[in-house]
């Protein structure tokens, strides 16, 4: 195979430049000279003070909260990429917005994953890196190479130090029925008990507990989630898990959005710890002593190294 690219160069936007850092010093290069800031009126402006022609160019940028912001900076530097000559652009986000809006559920529902993803595609980008979609079929909406990082054996890992490898009296939980094959995938790594919540959802993040499935009395419960929003699913589950014997409750999940009440939720609820990933930078007034992040550095750049040098990505998860 001919490469069309030289080198390897790793910029960021202002969504996670924290987490470009720590990636970049993990492969053992600086990050690119860029600056992205906005006009007077809002518009995003982007300068690129270094060469790129020729280069393998990652643009490490979570599409969180200012969500349209954030995007708009990724779609821009793409296409500055593109028209600089760079060899070879690959979008990493670690957290993909509008992942929720996936298909139609009602009449006249737009589809605005599949439009983020036709965005990031006539921008530039070659290809893709993100972990945990909120749904997987999400990769079927490009016609580009995506590569799909999995948070699990992370949060895995961790429970497995944390317990000791004594997880007896451990139950794995799904917060509702569209986790249970994450969750299944979770306690069966863990050999654990599987739970399953079932839920009721009047509007969009509302949600009612309905009935728990499975044995939690007496145990110590994992609530399992790809991601955090508002908080009130997890939290209501909690309560219910508390109210029917549940010994100790902890949570996790790949990506903390935490907007809205979710704090204020998370720190009244019976959660006693909240582990996440470091995909969405948390600001300093949202940290709380029972929120524990998970650094995500090391898998990322794993990931780009393999990805540059044509290696198997798959094979971080065997």
């Amino acid at each position: 195979m001919i490469r069309n690219y030289t080198d390897i160069k790793i910029f960021t936007g202002n969504a996670h430049k924290e987490l470009a850092l720590e990636i970049t010093e993990e492969l053992g290069i600086e990050l690119g000279q860029s600056e992205v800031s906005a006009f007077s009126d809002g518009e995003i402006s982007v300068k690129i003070d270094e060469k790129v022609r020729g280069a393998d160019v990652f643009i490490i940028q979570p599409t969180s909260m200012p969500t349209n912001d954030h995007l708009m900076e990724l779609l821009i530097m793409i296409d500055a990429m593109k028209r600089a000559s760079a060899g070879r652009i690959t979008a990493v986000i670690p957290y993909y917005g509008y992942a929720r809006q996936d298909r139609k559920t009602r009449a006249r529902d737009p589809i605005s994953a599949k439009l983020v993803a036709d965005l990031l595609q006539t921008a530039g980008a070659d290809r893709l890196l993100t972990m945990d979609l909120h749904c997987a079929q999400i990769q079927g909406f490009f016609n580009l190479p995506v590569d799909h990082l999995v948070g699990m054996p992370v949060l895995t890992k961790y429970y497995m130090d944390k317990f000791n490898d004594d997880l007896t009296d451990v139950v794995a939980v799904s917060p509702d029925l569209g986790s249970v094959g994450r969750v299944r995938g979770f306690a069966t790594k863990l050999n654990t008990p599987l739970a399953i919540i079932d839920k009721r959802r009047t509007r969009a993040n509302v949600s009612e507990i309905m009935n728990i499935i499975g044995e939690v009395e007496g145990k110590k419960v994992i609530l399992i989630d790809d991601m955090i929003d508002t908080a009130g699913t997890i939290c209501n589950a909690a309560e219910a898990l508390k109210d029917r014997g549940a010994t100790s409750i902890y949570a996790c999940c790949t990506h903390g959005v935490l907007s809205g009440p979710a704090i204020d939720r998370i720190n009244a609820s019976p959660i006693e710890e909240l582990v996440i990933l470091d995909t969405i930078k948390i600001p300093e007034a949202k940290k709380l002593a029972k929120i524990q992040e998970i650094n995500t550095a090391p898998l990322f750049a794993d990931a780009i190294r393999r990805i540059h040098e044509d290696l198997s990505v798959s094979k971080l998860f065997v």
